[in-house]
């Protein structure tokens, strides 16, 4: 009987491009050397089998390097949300096994995230797109055919600027 060479009795790794992305992070020394993912539900119903696939690879993640993982829940939309889903989310994470390093709540610093978002107009890397949900997602690309523009994506940053206070005043 043949030996094995130590190429073919070492473990292979599977590896996605996610876990290539951090491996190859990691093997620069970024982030001085830490994982740190996070899992941002949005607290206006329960989870699904597409959540319990983000919990366990973000959670997941980290914990196979040693880092953490935050639970940050994003309450913006005040309408919609309950404190009875933040609570089924907590346990259903716990129920999968995984247990987050810190909980933050994204209206706890709303703010920022506002000027994040001016400052993002101002440089002209983002905009107001006036198109219905539908006909965004039919120019939604694939990993095999580029997306299409929205025609709204050169306005000027000032005509930006103006919806984008426009909507924050319930315009």
């Amino acid at each position: 009987m043949a030996e094995k060479t130590e190429a073919e009795s070492s473990e292979k790794k599977s590896l996605n491009f996610i876990e290539e992305m951090v491996e190859k992070d990691l093997a620069e020394g970024k982030n001085g050397g830490r994982v740190q993912t996070r899992f941002p539900p949005e607290p206006n119903g329960y989870l699904h089998i597409g959540h319990a696939k983000a919990i366990c690879l973000d959670f997941g993640m980290a914990e196979k390097h040693g880092g953490i993982c935050n639970l940050r829940f994003d309450d913006t939309n005040p309408t919609k949300e309950d404190t009875e889903y933040v609570d089924a989310i907590k346990e259903d994470i716990e129920w999968l096994g995984f247990h987050w390093e810190n909980e933050f709540y994204a209206s706890d610093y709303f703010q920022q995230l506002w000027d994040f978002a001016v400052e993002l107009i101002k440089e002209g890397k983002a905009y107001i797109d006036e198109q219905d949900q539908e006909t965004i997602l039919s120019q939604k690309g694939t990993p095999t055919q580029p997306g299409i523009n929205s025609p709204y994506r050169d306005r000027p940053v000032q005509e930006n600027l103006d919806l984008f206070y426009k909507m924050n005043s319930g315009e």
